[in-house]
């Protein structure tokens, strides 16, 4: 059965939230990699959403952004990454490219420029490798604004950058001294 819009939607959100960030609003139990059984996760969502294995399948492999992996043996869930809570994803350092770009809303920019990136509730600052993904990342919280991030100069002083699953670079903090505006 084909999937409607607004059901893989709703299912994505639903997914979101109890991944990343409120498993215990349905008693759900992630391992310490974020990890969650997807017959309890289907169980367990009733009655907030009707979940099935073949819808969240489909989200996992129609959502243009890959916010979540299935295991391979195919029983369980997580997040790539946008937790706000305690897990650890076993993420590898890796060289980042010379550039990276992070999109906000223009009313956070005097506070960026003057504190820096921080991650806030989640465990890492969120950076792309393209001026779009930024900037529609930016329109979720507003007026969208790209910055640029000097990740090589950033790295060279000692920063370590991870990249997700879904290849979403991550690093705990930006200081404002390598960020700049983008145009």
């Amino acid at each position: 059965m084909t999937k409607s819009k607004t059901e893989l939607k709703n299912a994505s959100k639903f997914l979101s939230y109890v991944l990343r960030h409120c498993p215990e609003d349905i008693d759900l139990q992630l391992d310490s990699e974020g990890w969650a059984s997807i017959s309890e996760l289907i169980a367990k969502a009733q009655p907030e959403i009707k979940l099935s294995e073949s819808l969240i399948i489909d989200v996992v492999l129609t959502s243009d952004k890959r916010r979540f992996k299935i295991s391979d043996d195919g029983l369980k869930i997580r997040a790539n990454q946008g937790h706000s809570i305690d897990v650890d994803l076993n993420l590898t350092s890796k060289k980042p490219p010379s550039i990276l770009y992070h999109g906000t809303a223009t009313r956070f920019l005097d506070s960026i420029l003057a504190q820096g990136l921080v991650s806030g509730q989640r465990h890492h600052v969120h950076l792309s490798t393209d001026i779009a993904t930024a900037s529609s990342v930016g329109q979720r919280y507003g007026k969208p604004i790209v910055l640029k991030i000097d990740s090589a100069s950033m790295a060279a002083q000692g920063h370590t950058f991870f990249l997700s699953d879904n290849s979403v670079w991550l690093v705990d903090s930006v200081p404002a001294t390598f960020i700049s505006v983008e145009g």
